[in-house]
């Protein structure tokens, strides 16, 4: 009863392009986005009361009544953040003192009965909606379905021929993996005694990396739209991120207007021809033998080291790069199984244990770490 409101069919895992698209148009219907001020919000059995935010039909016409939300645990962060609570803190109460938990939030509520915020909703079929985020009343939308039209669109105008690898849908972010079966290079040195730790394929058979990108996105507050160029190897079908190059588009605007928002066509349409130019220049940068070669030849520089002692190793690089008990064992287990003993193996080990994580989210934090845990392992 007191549990955080649970995605459930709101989220997919490694989900074909297609399915991806009919999930976010379902969830588009849904879909409600309030200005309040901290005055007309209030909790009351772990839950949020927003005033006159439905609408109910009654002999004299429409009129509204207050709104009931429960929080998803994104949303609980942002109340936590924005209201200066302890999380663990808040996220106890929750399940030990729900009681707690409202005499929190109403209590910081009413100290700054003025504040705004943007709450980013669900209707629910049965009375009770999903508040997904509580964010600042300046965030600009930049919905999932806009960005994936947009640059898909800009993939398009580009002219590079791609393949969907995989999508990806948590309460905090959209992920859409691609690549380009022609832009290939050939990486034999990196390659070079590694074997999949998912069908045994060497890499010495199959050396062939190729270019792509992936698209991210938030609409609650986690993070900005981008496209960020990876690599593909066909071998083991591992991706690699590189962060540093990553294409953005922040989540900042302007001052909104207090009460339910119907967002403006023309800033609508500015936010896709924006997405749609980033990621048309994005495929000219990223998708190119020649961007794809760079990247191999950093990998290069630091993947023939031997790891001597690799249980040593990966539980230094799990330490610092904050990997649990369980994903260490993991990136251990896939690591011998690779029969490749240098530092390059230990990043594909990384690469593959991510793709096995059902948590997306905690996936695509751990492939963006790979040629980071490259360097640790080259020089532990």
């Amino acid at each position: 009863m007191n549990a955080p409101a649970v995605a459930g069919e709101l989220v997919t895992r490694h989900a074909e392009l297609g399915d991806l698209v009919a999930l976010l148009r379902e969830q588009q219907g849904r879909k409600v986005d309030i200005v309040a001020s901290a005055s007309a919000l209030r909790a009351e059995g772990g839950r949020l009361l927003i005033s006159g935010t439905e609408p109910v039909l009654s002999p004299s016409g429409v009129t509204r009544t207050d709104g009931v939300y429960r929080p998803t645990a994104t949303c609980e962060r942002g109340i936590a953040e924005k209201l200066k609570i302890n999380l663990p803190y808040l996220r106890r109460c929750r399940h030990e003192a729900i009681e707690l938990w409202d005499a929190n939030v109403n209590g910081w509520l009413r100290r700054a009965p003025e504040t705004k915020f943007l709450i980013r909703g669900f209707r629910g079929a049965r009375g009770e909606g999903v508040a997904r985020a509580l964010l600042s009343d300046s965030y600009k939308r930049v919905d999932h379905l806009d960005v994936l039209t947009a640059a898909l669109d800009g993939v398009e105008r580009a002219g590079v021929p791609i393949t969907i690898q995989g999508c990806d849908l948590t309460e905090q972010r959209m992920y859409v993996r691609l690549y380009s079966p022609a832009v290939e290079v050939l990486a034999p040195r990196l390659l070079e005694g590694y074997r999949s730790p998912f069908t045994g394929a060497e890499g010495t058979d199959n050396p062939v990396v190729w270019g792509g990108f992936v698209i991210t996105n938030s609409e609650t507050g986690c993070g900005a739209a981008a496209i960020t160029p990876r690599i593909v190897f066909q071998v083991c079908d591992n991706g690699y991120t590189i962060t540093a190059d990553a294409h953005r588009a922040v989540h900042l605007g302007g001052k909104l207007e207090e009460g339910v928002i119907d967002w403006s066509g023309t800033t609508h349409r500015k936010n896709l021809e924006l997405i749609t130019a980033k990621t048309t220049d994005a495929v000219r940068r990223f998708l190119t033998p020649a961007y794809v070669q760079k990247v191999v030849a950093v990998m290069e520089a630091k993947a023939g080291v031997p790891v001597e002692r690799p249980v040593e190793t990966i539980q230094v690089i799990s330490q610092q790069l904050r990997f649990s008990t369980e994903q260490q064992d993991a990136i251990l287990g896939h690591f011998i199984k690779s029969g490749d003993l240098t530092a390059g193996g230990v990043m594909h080990a990384v690469t593959s244990v991510a793709r096995t994580l059902p948590d997306a989210d905690a996936a695509h934090e751990m492939e963006s770490r790979a040629l980071q845990v490259l360097q640790l392992a080259a020089h532990a």
